[in-house]
C-alpha cells in the first residue's frame, strides 16, 4: 500500500533515507517498507514539491566529516584542510544542499536583509539608486525590501514598524521628515538606519547629492546662454533636496541680478508630470518674458516640454528647459533634456557598503553619523 507523507517536517531511518535519495522520490513512501524498519535515526527533513531537502548532516556524512566541519568550511570561519573542503562541495552538489537561511539568521541574529523605503520607483531617481543598492547588496550576502510611501507620514510609519518588528538588519530611508523620532527609536534598538537622497536628520548618516550646488550652477549656466527671466519649477520646501535648491537658485539670481519666478505645485499634486504642465503655465502667467526654465525632477520638465509644445512655444528657441536631477530618461525623450545627473547608482552602491558595515560592527565600534555628498554633473542635450 502507497500513502503519501503530509506532514511539513518528518523522520526516516538511516535505510529509508537511503531508499529515498536513492530513488529519488517526492513525498511518495512505502508505507510498509516504513514500518519494516527497526532501528531508526533521527534526521530532520523539510517537504518540498520537487523533492526531499538535503540537511547539514546529510552532507557531513557524504563528505565522512563532522557537521562542523561543513559548517566551518561553508560559512569560512576557521581553516578546513583543502582536500577536506574539496569532499565537502563535493556533497553539497551531489546533494543539492542549500542552507536555511533563515534559521542561520536566527541563530546568528542577522537575516541578512536591508529594508529600501522611498517615495516611489518609478522614472525617478530612486528607480536607478534602488538599483545600485540591489545589485551591491547581493554582492555583500545580502537581500532588500523595497517599501514606496509615496511620501505620506502614516504610510512611512507603517512601512517603518513593519521592517522593525524582525525583518531586517538595517533601513536605507528617504524620508518625509516627519518621522524623525520613529526613526532614531529603530536605530537605539540595534538596526541600522541610513538616509538615502534626503538628509532630513543629521543624528543618521546620510549618502546625498549637492543640490546647492545643482540650483546655483544651473542658474549660471542658464544666464551663460542669454536667460535673464529664469523660472523654477520647485517641490515641497519641508524636504531638504527642494529647499537646497531652492537655495542655490535665490543667490544666483541676485547675483546676476534676474528675474526670478517660482512654482511649487508639483508636489502637493504628487503628480511630477502634471505639476510641471500646469507649473509652467503658472509661470508663463507671472513673467510672459520667461526665456529659461529650471525644473526639479525630470518628469516636471516632461510635464512643462508638453504644455509649451502644445502652446506653439519652441524648446530651446523661446525657452530653455533644464531638470535639476536628471537620469538615463532624460536622454531617451524625443527632445533630449539638459540636466545636472545625480550619480544615483553610484549613491546607492555606496550606502549599501556603509550600511553593511555598520550592521556588521561590534555595538561598541560603530561608527559616528557620517554624511557623504555626490556632486552632480551638468549634461547639455537638445532643451539649451
Amino acid at each position: 500500500m502507497i500513502c503519501r507523507i503530509i506532514l511539513k517536517v518528518f523522520r526516516v531511518s538511516i535505510a529509508s533515507e537511503d531508499f529515498l535519495l536513492r530513488n529519488n522520490l517526492t513525498g511518495w513512501v512505502d508505507k510498509n517498507f516504513l514500518c519494516g524498519i527497526k532501528e531508526w535515526k533521527t534526521i530532520d527533513y523539510i517537504w518540498k514539491e520537487d523533492g526531499l531537502l538535503a540537511t547539514l548532516k546529510d552532507v557531513a556524512r557524504l563528505a565522512n566529516v563532522d557537521a562542523s566541519t561543513v559548517s566551518r568550511a561553508l560559512n569560512n570561519t576557521s581553516y578546513v584542510h583543502p582536500e577536506t573542503k574539496k569532499k565537502i562541495y563535493a556533497a553539497v552538489e551531489q546533494l543539492s544542499y542549500k542552507p536555511n537561511l533563515l534559521a542561520k539568521g536566527l541563530r546568528q541574529g542577522k537575516r541578512h536583509t536591508i529594508g529600501v523605503v522611498i517615495p516611489e520607483i518609478n522614472f525617478s531617481i530612486f528607480g536607478e539608486m534602488v538599483q545600485g543598492i540591489e545589485i551591491q547588496a547581493r554582492k555583500m550576502g545580502y537581500s532588500i525590501i523595497i517599501c514606496n510611501t509615496k511620501d505620506k507620514q502614516d504610510a512611512e510609519e507603517e512601512c517603518l514598524s513593519r521592517l522593525r518588528n524582525g525583518l531586517v538588519d538595517g533601513i536605507l530611508i528617504a524620508a518625509t521628515g516627519q518621522n524623525g523620532r520613529l526613526l532614531r527609536d529603530i536605530k537605539s534598538s540595534g538596526i541600522s538606519v541610513m538616509q538615502i537622497v534626503r538628509n532630513q536628520d543629521n543624528l543618521l548618516s546620510s549618502v546625498v547629492a549637492n543640490y546647492y550646488a545643482c540650483g546655483y550652477e544651473a542658474v549660471q549656466y542658464l544666464y551663460g546662454k542669454g536667460c535673464r527671466h529664469i523660472g523654477f519649477i520647485n517641490g515641497s520646501m519641508e524636504i531638504i533636496p527642494y529647499k537646497e535648491r531652492y537655495k542655490g537658485y535665490r543667490k544666483a539670481i541676485r547675483e546676476l541680478s534676474a528675474e526670478g519666478y517660482v512654482s511649487c505645485t508639483a508636489y502637493s499634486q504628487r503628480d511630477y508630470f502634471k505639476g510641471g504642465y500646469n507649473g509652467i503655465l503658472e509661470l508663463i502667467e507671472k513673467g510672459d518674458e520667461l526665456d529659461g526654465l529650471m525644473v526639479a525632477v525630470d518628469m516636471q520638465g516632461l510635464g512643462a516640454i508638453r504644455a509649451l509644445k502644445e502652446r506653439g512655444i519652441k524648446v530651446p528657441d523661446e525657452i530653455k528647459v533644464i531638470s535639476l536631477t536628471g537620469h538615463s530618461i532624460g536622454g531617451m525623450l524625443e527632445t533630449a533634456m539638459t540636466s545636472m545627473e545625480v550619480p544615483a547608482k553610484e549613491m546607492g552602491e555606496e550606502v549599501t557598503k556603509m550600511i553593511v558595515s555598520d550592521i556588521e560592527s561590534e555595538p561598541d565600534k560603530k561608527s559616528s553619523p557620517f554624511h557623504k555628498v555626490f556632486e552632480a554633473s551638468l549634461i547639455e542635450r537638445e532643451t539649451t
